[in-house]
């Protein structure tokens, strides 16, 4: 694997970073109306998908642990899986929304960006070279079927 940090802490860490480009971008705030309850429905689906991605996990009695996914035991193909690969980084992904709705500042939304290249880049790419050394035709198939993020 290429990434040894958390993706939950590399979540977290894109939030300060978006709350600090909010401060230091104040001439990119903007405020649209429902601006709040828009930020709120955003969060709540990205924590809803996470949690349902999470539970499919379990049900699997698969590892939900990003960094080992050579410890992988089953292949997750059913519930959200049919619609993305990765609905745990796109629930994460909805969250940064939220958040970035909540702070109302442009500079901050590249944030969401920022998240999504790098988990590609240092976190998916690493786990579907795992995932394909682990699960071979299966995994083929699968990702031939789905899409990455949606």
């Amino acid at each position: 694997m290429n990434n040894r940090i958390p993706p939950p802490v590399i979540g977290l860490l894109t939030a300060f970073l978006m709350w600090f480009a909010a401060n230091s971008v104040p001439q990119a705030a903007f405020s649209v109306p429902g601006q709040m309850v828009l930020a709120a429905v955003l969060a709540a689906a990205g924590l809803a998908i996470e949690l349902v991605a999470v539970a499919a996990f379990i049900r699997a009695r698969t590892t939900v642990n990003p960094l080992v996914p050579e410890r992988a035991s089953e292949l997750v193909t059913d519930g959200l899986y049919r619609i993305s690969r990765n609905p745990m980084y796109l629930g994460m992904a909805l969250l940064l929304a939220g958040w970035g709705m909540w702070l109302g500042n442009g500079a901050s939304l590249l944030g969401i960006a920022v998240f999504v290249l790098y988990i590609t880049r240092f976190q998916i790419m690493p786990e579907e070279a795992a995932l394909a050394a682990r699960f071979g035709p299966q995994f083929a198939a699968y990702r031939a079927k789905v899409r990455r993020w949606i």
